[in-house]
């Protein structure tokens, strides 16, 4: 079993509203370390298999905005729904690098269908489509980094 970018916020949510002072999850051979200090603020590092550990920066109130991915994003053009990245991560077009790109720009879509993956650590999270229509443009190349929030592709209904 491996853990997605949303199991993991999931996670450090529950953590975050709970009484618990320390988690310690290891799966397939990596392992994510969360604690919590005498003042309440928490720090968490993450080992992948490689056995390098890596800081994780924790979301604050001041830091986040509540997603909401089951409402499409609005767009300065009526009719068009802009997709725009849930995580900073590498953003690709295809499922492996032998198979084709999910979607071509003027590709028809149909709500749920994959438009891309983005992947943070190893953990690779698909986003979908949250309305039917046709894919206008992808704004980022396959293989790039991503922002939180940057606009991946738009598509009109």
């Amino acid at each position: 079993m491996s853990l997605t970018f949303k199991d993991v916020s999931e996670i450090l949510k529950m953590i975050d509203a709970s009484d618990c002072d320390e988690l310690i999850l290891e799966l397939e051979g990596a392992r994510l370390v969360v604690r919590r200090n005498t003042a309440g603020t928490a720090s968490a590092t993450f080992t992948p298999a490689s056995g390098e550990e890596v800081p994780v920066t924790l979301p604050t109130a001041e830091t986040t905005k509540p997603l909401a991915p089951e409402e499409p994003a609005a767009s300065s053009e009526p009719g068009m729904t802009d997709i725009r990245a849930p995580m900073v991560g590498t953003f690709y077009r295809r499922p492996s690098p032998d198979e084709p790109a999910f979607v071509e720009e003027g590709a028809k879509v149909k709500q749920g269908e994959a438009l891309c993956l983005i992947e943070v650590m190893k953990l690779f999270t698909t986003i979908e489509a949250p309305v039917d229509g046709t894919v206008i443009s992808i704004a980022v190349e396959d293989g790039a980094l991503v922002e939180f929030d940057q606009l991946l592709c738009r598509i009109k209904a």
